[in-house]
């Protein structure tokens, strides 16, 4: 059953690159069930130490974060994409709200994909996505994405098999497309068990404040789990490519994934270094001015 296959264990380790500890290499078959989602690789010793690990890590993040917008007023075109997928009570939700947390909301571009409107589905697929892409010095965040078009299309045979395998390829030349252009794409896997999902789901019912964000049709989609995984592993495989890899992310323990997703957006940030734009103005004139005026 998935959740229960290998863990990869680890520390909170200093130095430790979370973007290779949890990627998926290119070309390599992928098999869910293998793939613990209640593991916690290289991820704090427990839940308490991952709560003051997110803390420490949310004045770097939002430090980054200006100086990433700050380079976009000097031409600078580079820009996040944070895109999440995962089944229903993954905490791709979840997620989102704790990345705008650590982030200025001002400088993030969030959207949330539903089922495409008859406008959306008169164009080709990646039309939509291309509509809601951050702009130069933003973080953009998918919850769901271009993936839908080769998760739920593949399970509900939405569109011709063929077509929908054509479509891997399409991503993946349109991702490219994106890095060439200074997006860097950080795709998140939450990986959650099907027991886990079934406790989730229950608890929603249990609370009546929760019943908003039940659905009867969640039940229909559990019976097709096995279908689901077999989709999310093809596409796993298929579009992990060294320009915009996939990262797996267990997400039965919530303060791990918010962990995880916090630390690779990090260590991404990290990696580009963005740096404040030197003034276009003489400092010290503009400084005698003030000074000296009323």
């Amino acid at each position: 059953m998935a959740g229960k296959g290998k863990a990869r264990k680890g520390g909170d380790r200093p130095g430790q690159n979370l973007r290779e500890l949890l990627r998926i290499p290119e070309g390599e078959r992928v098999a869910l069930a293998s793939h613990a989602t209640d593991a916690t690789p290289g991820g704090p010793k427990d839940k308490a130490a991952g709560l003051a690990a997110i803390a420490r890590m949310g004045e770097r993040l939002a430090d980054l974060q200006e100086r990433l917008y700050a380079a976009s007023t000097a031409d600078d075109r580079r820009r996040i994409l944070l895109v999440l997928q995962g089944m229903d009570t993954s905490g791709k939700g979840g997620t989102v709200k704790h990345v705008i947390g650590l982030f200025n909301p001002s400088g993030c571009r969030i959207k949330a994909f539903k089922a495409p409107t008859r406008e959306e589905l008169a164009h080709p697929f990646l039309w939509r996505i291309s509509k809601a892409l951050p702009q130069s010095g933003e973080i953009g965040i998918f919850d769901r994405s271009h993936y839908e078009d080769v998760l739920i299309a593949r399970v509900r045979e939405l569109v011709p098999r063929p077509q929908v395998t054509l479509r891997y390829g399409h991503i993946n030349r349109f991702e490219q497309s994106l890095v060439d252009d200074g997006v860097t794409v950080v795709k998140v896997f939450l990986h959650i068990g099907h027991e886990e999902q079934r406790r989730r789901l229950l608890a929603r019912l249990d609370n009546p404040d929760k019943h908003w964000k039940f659905n009867a049709g969640d039940i229909d989609e559990r019976a097709l789990w096995p279908a689901y995984q077999e989709a999310y592993e093809l596409a796993l495989e298929r579009c992990s490519t060294a320009a915009a890899p996939w990262h797996l992310v267990p997400a039965d323990r919530k303060w791990y994934r918010n962990w995880a997703v916090s630390k690779l957006l990090l260590e991404h940030l990290e990696a580009l270094d963005p740096q404040y734009p030197p003034g276009d103005f003489d400092v010290e004139e503009c400084r005698r001015r003030l000074l000296k005026g009323p």
